[in-house]
């Protein structure tokens, strides 16, 4: 019989995955959902040239090792040079090359309570030790963050602006001031993923070469295209360069680089989703007030909401609407596991939710 001889920190490591997708639970249920409102998707769709141009892409050739043309787009957009651009398998891609780069076995890594798990979970593959810290007031908390990786001489501080699960989000200015805070030594991970639905003000006015943070962007969201996995970080080239001693050189297919510079310059259709979805955030809201939740402000492309209780209410507020076909998730840390998390929908599927949530309450109510 054959025994592999895995690493020792391998074998350590449970085999899992930080979310299950809704298409596993639809085998489960031998169904599919009526309204998929659970993995921050984009469900008003790419840009139709976006569309074109993967379509027409020649697929027979693998993608440009290097991103030439994106990321020169990308620096246009941004007004910056290619050298501070790097392009990979979405901000998860990205994460894992950092980690990688950065990250040996019991270095320390600080981030807070129920944040983006995908990021520890990559951490943990490369043996960090991640230190936690709690959210306040459903806010990640800059200062905290900052003051345990001075603590703990942590490497990767990592903070979504605006957060992931809560929507909730910080001034760039106000972050700004709190990274005076930010140890020698410490690079912040800032995660934008959401940065093109928040308000004006949101995104962190440093350059682009401060060399204490690096900042990760994605195509997965407002634009629509989170099935291509194209993602970007803009960082010091000095960092940016490190990338490619560790990147998989073709791990950005040709379709999903022709999609992404299709998309960049379509910013009508880019303003015309974002404006979908604050309409979506509104009808959530009103929905959540209408059946007595209380909806937390968002600068994402879903709205966190209250349910009341505790975790247990809010688990089984969700089980009961999964059971209705409408996939949604929840926070997986007290107390933010009080709320459900609802992505912004079409019309269609947020009548749905409407129509179905409250039998789903009053059901969890006298379970």
């Amino acid at each position: 019989m054959n025994h592999y001889r895995l690493t020792s920190l391998a074998q350590s490591l449970p085999a899992t995955v930080p979310f299950v997708g809704p298409e596993t639970q639809e085998r489960q249920f031998g169904r599919p959902f009526k309204a998929r409102l659970g993995a921050n998707e984009n469900v008003f769709g790419p840009s139709p040239k976006a569309i074109e141009a993967m379509a027409e892409a020649d697929h027979w050739m693998y993608g440009d090792p290097e991103s030439f043309e994106l990321r020169g787009a990308l620096a246009a957009h941004h007004g910056t040079t290619p050298d501070h651009i790097i392009v990979g398998e979405g901000i998860d891609g990205l994460l894992g090359y950092l980690v990688r780069l950065f990250v040996g076995q019991s270095d320390a890594v600080v981030t807070s309570d129920g944040a983006y798990p995908t990021f520890n979970y990559h951490v943990a593959g490369y043996g960090g030790v991640l230190h936690k810290v709690p959210y306040r007031d459903d806010y990640e908390d800059p200062e905290a963050l900052f003051a345990k990786a001075a603590e703990v001489n942590a490497k990767l501080v990592y903070l979504a602006n605006p957060d992931n699960p809560m929507g909730s989000w910080h001034s760039g200015s106000s972050l700004a001031a709190a990274m005076d805070h930010l140890p020698d030594g410490s690079l912040l991970v800032l995660d934008e993923a959401y940065i093109d639905t928040a308000p004006e003000g949101t995104a962190l006015p440093l350059s682009w070469d401060d060399p204490r943070v690096i900042r990760m962007r994605t195509f997965s969201k407002a634009y629509g295209m989170a099935g291509a996995r194209v993602g970007y970080a803009i960082a010091a080239p000095e960092l940016i360069t490190a990338f490619h001693k560790v990147r998989n050189h073709f791990g950005m297919n040709r379709a999903a680089q022709a999609g992404a510079l299709a998309a960049l310059a379509d910013q009508e259709w880019l303003a015309q989703v974002k404006a979908k979805i604050v309409e979506a955030r509104n009808r959530i809201s009103a929905i959540a007030q209408d059946n007595g939740l209380v909806a937390l402000p968002s600068a994402a492309n879903f709205v966190t909401i209250d349910c009341g209780r505790d975790g247990a209410f809010a688990k089984a507020v969700l089980e009961g609407l999964v059971a209705r076909g409408i996939f949604v998730r929840m926070p997986f840390v007290a107390p933010q596991n009080r709320c459900i998390r609802i992505s912004c929908g079409t019309p269609d599927q947020l009548d749905l939710l409407a129509s179905e949530l409250p039998s789903v309450l009053n059901h969890a109510k006298i379970s």
